[in-house]
């Protein structure tokens, strides 16, 4: 298997798991951390291994190809995880062609960098793309996504996701590179960008401020604990198949509503406060555009064929994730004041 690994987006909250894990289990690897600390992008999520002898750091844009080459150039990787994607869909209503390069543009550079620089004799190279179920559009009451389920995004952001995986396909079809894929649900733990769900209504509860659920709060998520996400990765990228799919799913499915009630019962136990204290936080507002009912994923195929599985309950990994950010309220008050993006400036001068 490939020893240089570029990782891209791996200052984000997966990607800085999976770096963690690589970083940390295989210290014969070399492991290139290719982000560009956008708003999301946060070294402070890797303070523990920053200097570890087998970790390096390379700030670029993957919209950027010049820096593509020079990294490939200068380290010369024979695997590649790409991770680096926008993937708020809020933020894709708002601004959906930022969406379209880095996600879609963005993915084409590094493939058509890594096909250059391979020089197409990819024996011991991989390329493994990290999607999203939301690709798949939206569920009925029953039924869940599996690896053949037919492609139907419905929000900028799953488009984007949808357009890439497309390339990542074609490029193997086409110039025979070696690609795997992997499309996950909903992930949530430690180091999580306070604007989606479950760590901004961490921040909320903490705070008291109100809780924004959309709609009627009825639509369902597959929750999957992060840690397990980035086991996932290592899994595939080491034993998945040449040009297969692999679906990476928690077999965990809430509404909204519950997730949240279960939440504010959480921490008011562990916040000390009266039963029922954050529920009164809880606000209904008007629901997003293009808002999809229910995803659910069938994790039977990497389960089978690779044999990994979730390792934690959701109510495990909630009051895990729980625990973290209250024992980690200066890292939540860097990210909310914006101060974090001083991190790099302060480690690596500029």
């Amino acid at each position: 298997m490939p020893k240089v690994i570029l990782i891209t987006g791996g200052a984000g909250f997966i990607g800085s798991h999976v770096i963690r894990l690589f970083v940390n289990k295989y210290p014969d690897y070399r492991i290139i951390n290719l982000d560009a600390l956008t708003y999301a992008g946060n070294l402070e999520n890797l303070r523990d291994i920053e200097k570890a002898p087998n970790y390096v750091f390379e700030k670029a844009d993957i919209l950027d190809t010049t820096a593509l080459n020079r990294i490939f150039e200068t380290h010369q990787p024979d695997g590649v995880i790409h991770l680096a994607a926008e993937s708020h869909v809020d933020r894709s209503i708002l601004s959906p062609l930022d969406f379209v390069y880095t996600n879609v543009i963005g993915t084409v550079n590094l493939l058509n960098t890594a096909r250059e620089f391979w020089k197409n004799d990819f024996s011991g190279k991989r390329f493994y793309h990290v999607s999203t179920d939301e690709v798949y559009g939206a569920l009925g009451e029953s039924g869940f996504f599996t690896e053949t389920t037919r492609y139907d995004p419905h929000s900028p952001y799953s488009a984007s996701k949808a357009a890439s995986d497309h390339f990542v396909r074609a490029y193997h079809d086409t110039y025979g590179l070696p690609v795997v894929l992997s499309n996950c649900s909903n992930n949530y733990g430690p180091n999580h960008f306070p604007e989606k769900l479950i760590p901004l209504f961490i921040n909320n509860i903490i705070t008291g401020k109100p809780l924004p659920v959309y709609g009627d709060g009825l639509y369902t998520r597959d929750w999957l604990f992060v840690k397990d996400h980035a086991a996932a990765i290592d899994t595939v990228f080491h034993n998945g198949k040449t040009g297969e799919t692999y679906n990476i799913g928690g077999f965990n499915e809430w509404k909204n509503i519950d997730l949240v009630k279960l939440l504010c019962r959480l921490m008011d136990e562990k916040l000390g406060r009266p039963a029922g204290t954050g529920e009164k936080l809880i606000t209904y507002v008007k629901d997003r555009p293009g808002h999809d009912r229910r995803y659910a994923i069938d994790a039977s195929k990497i389960n089978q064929e690779l044999g990994w599985k979730p390792s934690v309950t959701f109510e495990e990994g909630l009051s895990l994730t729980i625990d973290w950010y209250m024992d980690n309220k200066e890292w939540l008050e860097h990210v909310v004041s914006g101060s974090y993006l001083e991190y790099y400036k302060q480690q690596y001068g500029g």
